[in-house]
């Protein structure tokens, strides 16, 4: 394969970071150099053009180049069922997830759910995400089959209920671990895919169960683990009366262990200080889902806990409770729910939670989630000027080279037309057509 230099502004953040909006590395004119699924370099554009004078250009001037998006928590087999009206966390799966997740135990279905979900994650510029599928372990099949064929960096896992769902829902703890452990053997570490532990929430999993992924766990300590913790009061008192001797919440997963490095908790909206500091000691990660938190009425993640706590914080759409498939609009919703709690989400930190932050917590940032030369070349170009709209907003900021103000606006305004390509493993995916704009000069 040629050598490619695409040109375009450049934003990444190359290190973690406490601070994120101070550690940025941004060419205004930049050149991103890609060979063979690699980045090979990055700098000002004139620079690497001298220095790779047979390379291909691929001129995306007035667009702004940023790490592939990195989405911690969704729901494959909730494709279909985004937008629906009416419900709280426990009528929503009662009455909406489990009779849809039903349809996934046809593999033909699956597979046909499983390339729209992927196509959706790479118009909205998301190139890795951490994915529940269904109970049934075809449906993880025909996920990870349809991210094989796309190169895309993809973890998931088959979800476990063994108690408190439906009959045609169930697996047990037994069939739970051996499938599991199967799906690790087929597809973990396979290209670019990884396997994850998936108990749906502690109510349908009994300790057995729990249990039983543990042993996995311990068996497997490169796998990760997702699940999720304390999204609604209902929930946790739920969780009270099914396992009394636990001291919190977070300790049920604990006891069967569960909470380390590598493991991903679904919101965490009702914490105690308790599981705070677990969570910071473990390693572990939140995901925040804030725009799935105000759909469902869950309630409002404090982030300051999160910093003051110093634990691993990055974002996730829910979809299907989540009401959209991109992150940058996610964010907007994060800092709407910080803002009603009088606290500020810069769109820097923002937009590091969805890459770099999201790969040093997942441990992957030396393939994912920067620019940084080696790592895997996913990447993703944002417009500026998708719509009349935004191109009368940002036209002051593109020409001032002012990052943050682009990536703000679009986390209010932008939905998957902001999107104008986005690149996986040194590929093109998905190029965004182009719109006849009201000409604003």
């Amino acid at each position: 394969m040629t050598i490619q230099i695409i040109r375009a502004a450049v934003l990444h953040f190359p290190r973690q970071s406490q601070t994120p909006a101070a550690d940025i590395q941004y060419f205004a004119a930049g050149g991103l150099v890609i060979d063979d699924g690699k980045i090979v370099d990055l700098n000002d554009y004139g620079l690497m053009v001298g220095r790779y004078p047979d390379a291909d250009v691929v001129d995306y001037r007035g667009k702004l180049l940023i790490p592939g998006l990195i989405d911690s928590h969704i729901h494959f087999p909730q494709t279909e069922m985004i937008a629906s009206y009416g419900e709280q966390l426990l009528e929503w799966l009662e009455n909406y997830t489990f009779p849809v997740e039903r349809k996934f135990a046809d593999p033909v279905y699956a597979q046909k759910i499983a390339d729209v979900f992927l196509q959706q994650l790479l118009r909205n510029g998301t190139t890795t995400a951490m994915v529940y599928s269904s109970v049934h372990k075809e449906a993880t099949d025909a996920l990870f089959s349809a991210a094989q064929q796309r190169q895309m960096l993809i973890i998931g896992g088959k979800t476990c209920m063994d108690r408190h769902c439906p009959e045609w829902l169930q697996d047990s703890a037994q069939t739970a671990q051996r499938q599991s452990a199967e799906l690790i053997e087929q597809w973990h570490g396979k290209d670019r895919l990884y396997y994850c532990l998936t108990p749906r929430f502690a109510p349908t999993s009994s300790p057995a169960q729990l249990e039983c992924l543990g042993e996995l766990a311990q068996q497997y300590p490169d796998v990760f683990i997702q699940t999720h913790l304390s999204e609604s009061r209902q929930e946790i008192e739920w969780v009270k009366s099914l396992y009394p001797d636990a001291d919190n919440y977070l300790d049920v997963y604990d006891r069967a262990g569960l909470v380390r490095s590598r493991a991903v908790f679904g919101h965490c909206i009702h914490l105690v200080d308790d599981e705070w500091s677990r969570l910071s000691e473990s390693g572990a990660t939140i995901a925040f889902c804030p725009s799935s938190n105000l759909f469902l009425g869950s309630g409002l993640f404090a982030l300051h806990k999160a910093r003051e706590h110093q634990v691993h914080v990055t974002l996730g759409t829910d979809v299907g409770a989540g009401t959209s498939f991109n992150l940058l609009r996610t964010m907007g919703d994060a800092y709407k729910v910080c803002q009603l709690q009088g606290d500020k989400l810069d769109p820097l930190t923002g937009l590091y939670m969805l890459t770099q932050g999201a790969a040093v917590a997942l441990q992957l940032e030396d393939k994912i989630g920067n620019l940084n030369i080696g790592t895997d070349a996913d990447f993703v170009l944002l417009a500026p000027d998708f719509d009349t709209l935004s191109t009368l907003r940002l036209r002051d900021s593109s020409k001032t080279d002012n990052p943050a103000d682009i990536i703000f606006a679009l986390s209010m305004l932008g939905d998957d037309r902001a999107i104008a390509a986005t690149w996986v493993n040194g590929c093109l995916a998905y190029q965004q057509q182009e719109e006849q704009l009201y000409a604003m000069d």
